[in-house]
């Protein structure tokens, strides 16, 4: 068997993942990917994290799908688990707590938005929404802590604890640097753009 130690994916992986291996079709699996992501995101605006610790989280939860299939994890899970263990990683971090109530906010809204939801009236369905908060010594409560629990240790045991992510943008502005275009703004914005779109 061999070894490979650098954290890309191999094309085989990323064409033949665990998901469309127990029968989940790509165009879904592609889908619920970009959701998890998206949440990672809107969970660490609303925790007011740091940018460095969403994008690793982000990276920790797409490398987590090649090793696990969607039939076995949610999407939300791993995505709270991916968020706290980023959070630590890069030295930011969080309470349980704030991360177990913030998901839960998301998933109350995106099940009262999938509820509601009417074509043309998308605005109407978030303004109206009301977050009904839990209690702290709920059965809810302790299921999501026990839920976090377990995904952040699902996260670290399918990645084999190789939790290292180097981020592209110091790389982009230490070759900007070196080809002297830092001062050129088009080039620069054009160079971050295809970062953040890649």
């Amino acid at each position: 068997m061999e070894i490979n130690f650098t954290p890309l994916a191999t094309i085989s992986q990323i064409k033949e993942t665990p998901s469309r291996k127990d029968g989940i079709p790509a165009d879904l699996e592609d889908d619920l990917r970009a959701y998890g992501a998206k949440m990672i995101q809107q969970a660490g605006v609303l925790l007011k994290q740091k940018q460095v610790a969403m994008s690793t989280a982000q990276v920790l939860f797409q490398r987590f799908w090649y090793t696990s299939s969607l039939e076995k994890y949610g999407i939300a899970e791993i995505g709270m688990g991916a968020l706290y263990l980023a959070s630590k990683l890069e030295e930011c971090p969080v309470r349980m707590r704030d991360v177990i109530n913030i998901y839960d906010l998301l998933l109350q809204r995106a099940k009262y938005y999938r509820a509601n939801y009417k074509e043309g009236s998308e605005s109407d369905v978030t303004r109206n929404f009301q977050y009904e908060p839990m209690s702290y010594f709920s059965q809810t409560y302790y299921d999501l802590k026990d839920t976090l629990i377990v995904a952040e240790m699902q996260l670290l045991k399918r990645l084999a604890f190789d939790v290292h992510v180097t981020l592209p943008y110091g790389t982009l502005v230490n070759y900007m640097r070196v080809l002297n275009l830092l001062e050129d703004t088009n080039a620069c914005q054009m160079a971050w753009g295809y970062l953040n779109d890649a």
